[in-house]
């Protein structure tokens, strides 16, 4: 299984950035998707999830209102919209195979005051 993340980049505070990761190897379209962040100084967290068929999804507090996790099981890609953004999102975000050991590479994101 591969997982290749992009979209990551820099911003302002206040702006906005879309993630994607997407799938090889597996079938994406069984699999439950996450991702997560490591922010400096901080353990690697779980920040959004989403059911295999997009029905369900599940966010850390922290980004509760201002980030999307959605998929496009005909592309196998998996997206994060991430909206209102604020200094203390800037880290690395990763995608994950649910359920599995499956990481992608991580792609920057910083966030600017």
């Amino acid at each position: 299984v591969q997982l290749q993340a992009s979209g990551g980049g820099l911003v302002q505070a206040g702006g906005s950035l879309r993630l994607s990761c997407a799938a090889s190897g597996h079938t994406f379209s069984g699999a439950a998707m996450d991702w997560f962040r490591q922010t400096p100084g901080k353990e690697r967290e779980l920040i959004a999830h989403i059911s295999w068929n997009g029905l369900s999804t599940y966010y850390a507090d922290s980004v509760k209102g201002r980030f999307t996790i959605s998929r496009d099981n005909a592309k196998n890609t998996v997206y994060l919209q991430m909206d209102s953004l604020k200094p203390e999102d800037t880290g690395v975000y990763y995608c994950k195979l649910g359920g599995a050991d499956y990481w992608g590479q991580g792609t920057q994101v910083t966030v600017s005051s």
